[in-house]
């Protein structure tokens, strides 16, 4: 080993060490939510295997396994949007930055959006044959991004969000 693999990277100007790149911050952030959702899971006597991963700029952690997990996704997600919330709580208090990480249990998050893609398709194509505009049931700001993701993907057609939350919902349009 040389005197090059143990020395500390710095700065060009030689002073302060490199600050950590956004994925070694994502890591960092996944991690630490992997330890306190662990101890939730102990806590909780549920059984789960845990996976991080980093998509984009967010920490992706996953709780997967485990016969009792559909109890942390609740009617409709709330509980796992809870468990989201206080999760990245627990990464701010730790790191004193905000988080954007993504937590889903079970797949659901998952599966959510693999269904709401494929209703966003539906109703956009359903716009451009009647001309009529339709709404959708209010949805969270995770739902109506991928809705309007798959709306964008239909040429002819357009959509928007209106309403205040909690009642904010998708609008698709013609074009």
């Amino acid at each position: 080993m040389t005197d090059a693999d143990t020395t500390e990277r710095t700065d060009v100007d030689g002073d302060a060490p490199k600050s950590e790149s956004l994925e070694d911050r994502l890591v960092n952030e996944g991690e630490i939510a992997g330890d306190y959702l662990e101890e939730l899971l102990d806590l909780l006597d549920f059984d789960g295997d845990i996976d991080l991963d980093v998509e984009g700029d967010r920490a992706v952690v996953s709780i997967e396994g485990g016969s009792d997990l559909a109890k942390l996704v609740g009617r409709k997600g709330e509980v796992l949007d809870a468990l989201q919330e206080l999760t990245r709580l627990a990464v701010h208090q730790k790191t004193g930055e905000r988080s954007r990480l993504m937590l889903d249990v079970a797949h659901w998050r998952r599966g959510r959006r693999d269904e709401l893609a494929a209703l966003g398709d539906k109703v956009a194509r359903r716009v451009l044959a009647s001309g009529e505009r339709e709404e959708l049931s209010p949805m969270t700001p995770f739902e109506r991004k991928i809705v309007h993701d798959a709306v964008s993907a239909v040429d002819g057609v357009r959509s928007e969000s209106e309403g205040a939350e909690p009642s904010r919902r998708v609008v698709v349009l013609p074009a």
